[in-house]
């Protein structure tokens, strides 16, 4: 983030926060007449500067938590207390979002991975518990009075993210700060002041006491960032990755055997970007920012350290590193308690990644093809891009040549697909069918005639029902108990 004047900065803010004024303006005045204080807090005022607004809004008061929630009644058309423990009651009204939070201190208990909540009594107060200064800044409502006590908005010009308390005491209380600092190097392209970076470096083992969910959410909001690659480095730079993804920084130890000229983890940067830049708009294939596809994408050559094997002449190989990897990732995703569905996902394209190699050397036969796609299954889009992605060779006439590779089995696809309804590939007849030809019952027979006819569809294509019946009548008869 190029460095701006402050007062451009207050341009662009004045703008969005005239709106929000315009529409929340009501609120602030029963706050008032309550005798409380309200203001907007942290993302939705920093965001303000840069332009930004957003309908979910943050808000900072005075008021306890069921006067708050008195208020919010009155209000909004809905109203919710899910976050009551930590004095957050949240309304609606309309399209606007607003989440009311009683001013509040809290501290980590040194073995706890919970927050223990206190409430304060002013707006400076609470913001000197934010994370950042960036995100320490509020507009009282309803005069839209602009506090800014630990000059959050010279950080913001200066493109530096800095803690409104000294980084040791701000990450001693709240580990996740740390990950946190990732995410908006990401998000917003901010530089991390060289003390915050040294107390990450120092505090990084403390964040083994997060829960898995939280740290989850922050690195999952790191990689669906604009430019990822800024947070995963600065992740693995602070030691921070070897807490929470040690598989990453294990890379650096390995040469890849296809791009001497750099090592693994600088080639798994370099796919990840790749793949973002293959990502689709929202009507396309593969529609922006995909989380499967990055994650696969960083990780897809995790496996590698454990496989390397020096062979004779020098070289070093990795055999079935794919194999290895997507084990290792699977492991990895459930410790940071990834649902099944994302998991499996990322995983089968790890699996998988190696498929298309020697498609070049030598053409596949339609079988091979059906193979590729029915293996795929619903992660094929993806496959073609992380495939395409993990092309980083530096000589122009190999990139080229995997590239028109590439090109000629998407084209051989798209042909058998409209030709055989290639992405629901499936016997010639069914289970029942199976069943009435044969004169048995559901058993472990129907089954092994299922996959026999299978393997004949892949093979040689759509067989038609007549010849179908014969091959599984031949079949039968040569494997009849």
């Amino acid at each position: 983030m190029p460095p701006t004047h402050p007062a451009e900065l207050m341009r662009t803010a004045l703008s969005v926060l005239t709106q929000v004024a315009a529409d929340l303006a009501p609120l602030g005045d029963m706050f008032a007449a309550d005798g409380h204080e309200l203001a907007l807090v942290g993302g939705p005022v920093r965001d303000a500067f840069l332009g930004r607004r957003s309908d979910d809004h943050d808000f900072a008061t005075s008021a306890p938590p069921e006067v708050t929630e008195r208020i919010l009644r009155a209000w909004g058309e809905a109203t919710w207390d899910m976050g009551r423990e930590f004095g957050t009651i949240g309304a609606r009204r309309g399209e606007a979002i607003v989440e009311v939070t009683t001013y509040r201190t809290e501290e980590y208990d040194p073995t706890s991975r919970k927050p223990t909540v206190a409430f304060g009594d002013t707006l400076e107060g609470d913001l000197s518990r934010r994370d950042f200064r960036v995100n320490a800044m509020a507009v009282r409502l309803p005069d839209l009075t602009f506090v800014d006590p630990f000059s959050g908005l010279s950080d913001l010009a200066d493109g530096v993210l800095r803690t409104p308390s000294s980084p040791q005491q701000s990450f001693e209380d709240d580990p996740l700060r740390m990950m946190r600092a990732a995410r908006f190097a990401s998000t917003l392209g901010l530089d991390v002041a060289p003390e915050v970076m040294a107390a990450m470096s120092e505090l990084a083992p403390r964040l083994a006491i997060v829960s898995a969910e939280r740290v989850q959410g922050e690195l999952v909001k790191t990689l669906m960032a604009p430019a990822p690659r800024r947070g995963i480095e600065l992740l693995v730079e602070t030691g921070l990755a070897d807490v929470v993804l040690p598989e990453l920084p294990a890379m650096q130890l390995e040469i890849d055997e296809h791009h001497r000229h750099k090592d693994v983890y600088a080639h798994s940067l370099t796919v990840l970007e790749q793949a973002i830049d293959l990502e689709t708009g929202p009507d396309g294939a593969v529609p922006g920012p995909d989380l499967v596809l990055r994650i696969a994408a960083l990780l897809h050559d995790i496996g590698k350290p454990a496989t390397r094997r020096n062979e004779p002449g020098g070289r070093v190989s990795f055999h079935h590193h794919e194999i290895v990897g997507a084990k290792m990732a699977r492991k990895r995703m459930r410790a940071l308690a990834f649902d099944k569905a994302t998991t499996a996902a990322v995983t089968d394209l790890i699996a998988l990644h190696l498929r298309f190699h020697g498609y070049g050397e030598a053409a596949w036969t339609d079988s091979a093809v059906r193979r590729y796609v029915t293996d795929a299954g619903p992660q094929l889009e993806r496959l073609h891009r992380l495939t395409r992605a993990d092309c980083t060779t530096r000589n122009r006439k190999k990139a080229e040549r995997l590239s028109h590779a590439y090109d000629d089995l998407e084209a051989r696809i798209a042909e058998l697909r409209e030709q055989e309804e290639l992405d629901a590939v499936r016997p010639d007849l069914d289970g029942n069918q199976i069943m009435e030809i044969l004169g048995i019952g559901p058993s472990r027979e129907v089954g092994l005639a299922y996959k026999h006819l299978l393997a004949l569809r892949m093979e040689e294509g759509p067989l038609g029902p007549e010849r179908a019946t014969a091959e599984l009548r031949a079949w039968w008869e040569a494997n009849r108990p």
